[in-house]
């Protein structure tokens, strides 16, 4: 599903951003940050990324990047943007065609957290330095999406080995995480921006995991000075 697409006066001058929202969350979460970076760009929801995902519904990262990439050939130069586990989503669809670049916000997951002690602990401690005020938003969310399909989107986003997909992409890669953020670590976010031929790694000076909610204006200054980069 496509939400808020929107081609506006600037189409031609800069690849489509085409943003994937993170695992139980909505379309409004990417949405914050693209509107502030302007048209084009659009929100495509997935199953568990932004929609329901009923029980038969194939959550690996692998099928669900076969699903964005029959929704964004008619869209030329793309932009992909991921957050949290939809970056998985994104690094095995960029891996798969050519695209203008890639930017991955948060990503999971670190092979030494793929345990669930492990990842909840992680969880834990990003928690106290994230803002009480987006929980209206994450209930929301949540909620929409489900517990179940939520643990079933994780345990499949655990298996896959993001680091390998990332090898086998020539495209610029920028991997962003907020200064909090335990989940995704410094040492995690520098070891995938080597693991790709083009990457580079930012760690915004604020924020935890949830900066897309948090913090969508470093989010698209960031991404607007990579634009200028990848043009």
């Amino acid at each position: 599903m496509t939400t808020g697409f929107d081609a506006g006066e600037h189409s031609g001058r800069r690849p489509t951003v085409v943003a994937v929202p993170g695992l139980g969350l909505s379309a409004a979460v990417p949405r914050r940050t693209l509107d502030l970076l302007g048209p084009p760009a659009g929100v495509f929801e997935l199953p568990a990324f932004g929609l329901p995902a009923p029980r038969s519904t194939d959550l690996d990262p692998c099928a669900l990047a076969e699903r964005l990439l029959a929704r964004i050939d008619a869209h030329g130069p793309v932009v992909l943007v991921g957050h949290s586990a939809s970056c998985q989503v994104v690094a095995a669809a960029a891996a798969r065609t050519r695209v203008a670049g890639l930017v991955l916000v948060g990503p999971t997951t670190d092979p030494r957290a793929v345990g669930w002690p492990t990842l909840a602990a992680r969880w834990l401690r990003t928690a106290g330095h994230e803002r009480p005020g987006q929980v209206p938003r994450l209930a929301h969310d949540y909620a929409r999406t489900a517990p179940g399909a939520m643990l079933r989107g994780m345990a499949a986003a655990r298996r896959h080995r993001i680091e390998r997909a990332l090898a086998g992409v020539d495209c610029p890669v920028l991997v962003v995480r907020g200064r909090h953020d335990r989940i995704a670590p410094a040492d995690w976010t520098a070891a995938l921006a080597a693991a790709a031929p083009r990457g580079r790694a930012h760690t915004l000076p604020a924020g935890a995991h949830m900066v897309p909610i948090t913090h969508p204006a470093a989010i698209a200054a960031v991404i607007a000075e990579f634009l200028g980069r990848t043009a």
